[in-house]
């Protein structure tokens, strides 16, 4: 609370006091002020010029006038301030700091903010953007992908029963550019072939990708060690990304895809509730209307669209490579024939690599072949590279356990307790002479 000023009249007591020689001391108690009071007013009065007798024509207003009268205020200089929005956006480059911004923004304005304004404004800009803690994303660094809650549907349209299928979202970590799709389910096969459908509508693929904790993407869920699905890992290794998932029940962790998936809900399948769907295709194709009318809108914090800034930020950085994908099921690899293209992921089993593969060496016995009614040997079709490897494995294995190319199972000659036959004869022949004695040991006893 600001302390109340003397009347004027009592200054002038101060005064007159002061020119008789008093101390400060004795015109506090004469007075009755404090002797910091005192001190005060007279130095005032000493800076302003007055002294004791004053002029006549000096009134009370004017005196009080002089004696607190306020310091010019220092013009204040024109400063230039910085497109904080523009700002942010070179901050999600990589290497970009705001030491260096800074430097940039005086190079051009010489009379501009210093270093600490210039952070701590910015710092208060961006706080306004939302109430928690931001991540920083880097250009060509993170890509989040989630499946929506809430899920559209198809109408069968013999029987008219609503088929409910998955809506998987895909956002890029700096940019926020999205892409969205309706699936069949989460299995693996859908799951791979949304990723490759979302990278071939990126462009490329980031360095990390961020899913969730679902089972074609992550196997076992662990905060520290997570196994990820072998066939999701392959496909990452192949666009030399590595799978980072988000911690269980920590939507924080992607905050980006979340939002997305809100996004989605809200602006494409409120949208699209009054339509009608029969097929996956056309639900798709109004999907991909809508998403791109999402990226092509500008953002009302920053006022740029999500299109453009993957055109300044991600596009340069995200890496090309062809599709290509190996299926695994049940811990054992097999090997793809099938290549995944950018509209359709076919994952198909030629054949499994087996513990039969070693045997492949060994002879196998052929069944004769059948002749036509004229005698001659029917005329054979030839078979496809795939064909004759899954045959070829087939055969292998067929000999392995014991079976004849045709299924059925091969005599065996002797037991696993029966000595080898003789040198010269033959195991059907040894097996008719290892039978004799006992039928006549039989007869002889009977």
């Amino acid at each position: 609370m600001a302390a109340t000023r003397l009347l004027m009249r009592r200054l002038r007591e101060l005064l007159r006091l002061k020119s008789a020689g008093l101390s400060h001391r004795a015109i506090a108690q004469a007075c009755a002020v404090g002797l910091g009071t005192v001190t005060g007013y007279l130095q005032r009065a000493t800076a302003a010029g007055l002294s004791w007798p004053l002029p006549d024509d000096l009134d009370d207003a004017a005196l009080e006038a002089r004696l607190f009268t306020r310091a010019p205020v220092p013009p204040v200089r024109d400063r230039v301030v910085p497109e904080w929005p523009q700002l942010h956006q070179e901050l999600k480059k990589p290497g970009v700091t705001l030491s260096l911004l800074w430097m940039e923004y005086r190079a051009q304005h010489p009379s501009g903010y210093a270093y600490s304004q210039f952070c701590d404004r910015y710092r208060r800009w961006a706080r306004a953007l939302k109430p928690s803690m931001r991540q920083v994303h880097r250009a060509g660094e993170k890509l989040f992908v989630d499946f929506s809650g809430t899920r559209p549907h198809l109408v069968d349209p013999k029987t008219g029963e609503e088929i409910v299928v998955e809506l998987f979202v895909g956002v890029l970590g700096a940019s926020g550019l999205i892409y969205a799709e309706a699936t069949r389910s989460q299995d693996l096969s859908s799951w791979v072939g949304a990723h490759v459908r979302m990278l071939d509508y990126f462009q490329g693929s980031t360095a990390i990708w961020v899913p969730d904790n679902l089972k074609s993407g992550v196997t076992i869920a662990n905060r520290y060690e997570p196994e990820i699905n072998r066939t999701y890992a392959e496909l990452a290794r192949h666009y030399g990304a590595v799978v980072i998932p988000a911690r269980v029940a920590t939507p924080t962790d992607k905050p980006k895809v979340e939002v997305s998936v809100q996004i989605a809900q809200r602006w494409v399948l409120a949208v699209l509730r009054h339509r009608t769907f029969f097929t996956l295709a056309d639900l798709n194709t109004a999907i991909g209307e809508r998403i791109d009318a999402i990226n092509e809108r500008p953002m009302k914090i920053t006022g740029v669209s999500r299109r453009a800034l993957f055109e300044q930020l991600d596009r340069s950085r995200s890496s090309r490579c062809r599709r290509r994908a190996t299926s695994w099921r049940n811990g054992s690899r097999v090997a793809s024939t099938s290549i995944i293209t950018s509209r359709l992921t076919t994952i198909s089993t030629a054949c499994r690599i087996s513990s039969c593969t070693s045997g492949s060496r060994r002879a196998s016995r052929r069944a004769p072949s059948k002749s036509s009614s004229t005698g001659g040997a029917a005329p054979r079709m030839p078979a496809s590279p795939a064909a004759a490897g899954l045959r070829r494995n087939s055969r292998t294995c067929r000999g392995r356990i014991g079976l004849t190319p045709n299924g059925r199972r091969r005599a065996s000659s002797r037991g696993p307790n029966r000595p080898a036959p003789p040198p010269g004869v033959s195991s059907r022949a040894s097996s008719s002479i290892a039978r004799i004695p006992n039928r006549a040991t039989a007869r002889a006893s009977g």
